[in-house]
């Protein structure tokens, strides 16, 4: 079977990923009916509590070139190793505050097995490789830079 090819994709949104653009992603995919499973991963900021001090938001920066073509290897290799129908992959920048949505990893397969582990190598490959940078913003106007765990 010939391989299709696919172009780079920015995988990047200002701000907060809202529950409105995750909405439509869904309902765009009610009439492809080759779809047999959906794997969604939603990464939301805590609040978390570090050194006594509660995270209000995290700002994210990247190197936004490399960080697209990054994911985009890594988009290759899940269609490559999956049976895949699409992905779509979204990540903020900006400040995002706690309780939102910074992440948004949605893949589509025949079957759920092929979902469920794609979308997990998805995850863990962008966290690992993809030049992606987050500062938490304390409730006293502090800051520091995170570490992806």
């Amino acid at each position: 079977m010939e391989k299709k090819l696919r172009k780079p994709k920015p995988i990047f949104k200002q701000g907060a990923i809202s529950a409105e653009s995750i909405g439509v992603s869904i309902a765009n995919h009610q009439t492809k009916t080759e779809i047999g499973a959906h794997n969604i991963f939603m990464g939301q900021v805590r609040a978390d509590e570090i050194v006594g001090k509660r995270v209000i938001a995290i700002e994210y920066t990247a190197n936004e070139a490399l960080a697209n073509e990054t994911v985009f290897a890594i988009r290759e290799q899940a269609f490559d190793n999956y049976d895949l129908t699409c992905m779509h992959i979204y990540h903020s920048l900006g400040e995002v505050k706690a309780g939102e949505i910074c992440l948004f990893i949605f893949v589509s397969s025949p079957r759920r097995d092929a979902a469920n582990e794609a979308c997990r190598f998805i995850l863990e490959a962008i966290k690992k490789e993809a030049p992606i940078f987050g500062r938490e913003i304390f409730e006293d106007s502090t800051h520091e830079w995170k570490k992806n765990s």
